[in-house]
């Protein structure tokens, strides 16, 4: 399988980009519209096609690239089926994986960051990979506060759901803020300070309650942008524009 963790440092994002070394297609998941360019590059050099675009949610903290990313190469364009947008092609439910080439992705339904979070599981032949969006980050997890978001809820898609798979699963977070690139499960089961070390649940909510984050400075537009695959909505403010300008989405 051909490979790339990409980043784009506005809102500490985590691309990754999957390639089958047979048919030459490819999946971008989490794709960001600051980063198309870099994107369209980097499936260039690599002489891949992108079959698809998937995400994991509908973001708070920045546009999604599929809409545009779309137009620009006939890809298809994937969300969670449990709140789909119009503009989506197909959507992802558990118990039903996504096959490019000799990639086979399979969703996991892993609500409580958001209500229709799902992560996604890659088996190769020498490790399992787990691309959990905000469900689970290395050593923290995504906010509970907005977005239909439940502590308890994520409290047991992470336990039932990720700390169940094996304990050498690579774990690839959705973001990171302290300039880490991977995990795994058995280090997240030790170490994260939120929901490792055999932290109930009670001791897991109350940390998230207690955390008295800032709001999101992206989310009144990221939102319902992301609900319609990107498009850029009028209310975004000049300093975050240029992307939408960019691309011709205002």
């Amino acid at each position: 399988m051909i490979f790339r963790q990409l980043y784009e440092p506005d809102s500490s994002t985590y691309t990754y980009l999957l390639g089958c070394p047979k048919t030459r297609q490819a999946v971008l998941i989490d794709p960001a519209l600051d980063t198309v360019e870099r994107d369209l590059k980097v499936l260039e050099e690599l002489d891949l096609t992108l079959a698809w675009t998937v995400d994991t949610h509908h973001h708070a903290d920045h546009l999604t690239g599929a809409s545009v990313l779309r137009s620009r190469t006939g890809c298809k364009v994937a969300y969670p089926a449990v709140e789909m947008p119009a503009c989506a092609d197909v959507g992802l439910k558990e118990g039903e994986p996504l096959t490019v080439g000799s990639i086979t992705l399979h969703p996991l339904f892993t609500p409580g960051h958001t209500s229709h979070h799902h992560c996604y599981r890659v088996d190769t032949d020498a490790h399992t990979l787990l691309f959990t969006g905000d469900a689970l980050l290395i050593e923290a997890c995504g906010r509970t506060d907005f977005q239909s978001g439940d502590a308890h809820t994520l409290y047991h898609s992470v336990h039932d759901k990720l700390f169940s798979l094996p304990d050498d699963t690579i774990v690839y977070p959705g973001h990171d803020y302290e300039g880490r690139y991977i995990s795994t499960i058995a280090q997240e089961k030790k170490r994260n300070p939120r929901l490792g070390g055999d932290k109930s649940e009670a001791e897991f909510v109350a940390i998230m309650d207690g955390l008295d984050l800032p709001y999101p400075r992206k989310i009144d537009f990221a939102v319902p942008g992301n609900e319609q695959c990107g498009k850029c909505p009028e209310n975004v403010p000049a300093e975050y524009r240029k992307p939408c300008e960019l691309h011709d989405q205002g």
